[in-house]
């Protein structure tokens, strides 16, 4: 069994191209982008597809339409990108250092510790722990080096 419990990603026909006309693609992925990343709504645990679609005016299946097309992920994958992003800012910085990995991954709108470990491996290859590891300052143990 694949660490994390990750699964091979299956290939599947892009049936979506088809659902929405191209220029409303282009508006709601704009729209999307502006929401999600502009507004940081990813930091919101509870800010589903379906509230998108509605914020948007628009329903769900057109929201999933245009992430899977514009973006080549599902919905959640195209919100953890941002959030692990946002994340991997956190864990670099010596001024979050005494911060644990519950509490980043709170404020980076994860519902709980695992989704936030599995999410991040999946997207970055390694832990959140070992990417904090290598990314903090290196301290010297005698003063003067």
């Amino acid at each position: 069994m694949a660490k994390y419990n990750i699964r091979e990603k299956k290939d599947k026909s892009p049936m979506y191209q088809m659902l929405v006309k191209p220029a409303l693609m282009d508006k709601l992925k704009a729209e999307i982008l502006r929401v999600i990343v502009k507004e940081k709504k990813y930091r919101d645990r509870d800010y589903s597809a379906k509230q998108l679609a509605i914020d948007l005016g628009t329903n769900t299946r057109y929201v999933s339409a245009v992430v899977n097309v514009k973006f080549g992920v599902n919905y959640t994958t195209f919100v953890n990108k941002y959030r692990i992003k946002e994340a991997m800012k956190l864990l670099a910085d010596p001024h979050y250092g005494s911060l644990n990995m519950q509490e980043v991954s709170d404020m980076v709108g994860f519902a709980n510790r695992q989704s936030f470990y599995a999410a991040f491996y999946r997207l970055q290859d390694t832990t959140p722990r070992e990417y904090r590891m290598s990314h903090m300052p290196k301290v010297n143990k005698f003063k003067g080096e």
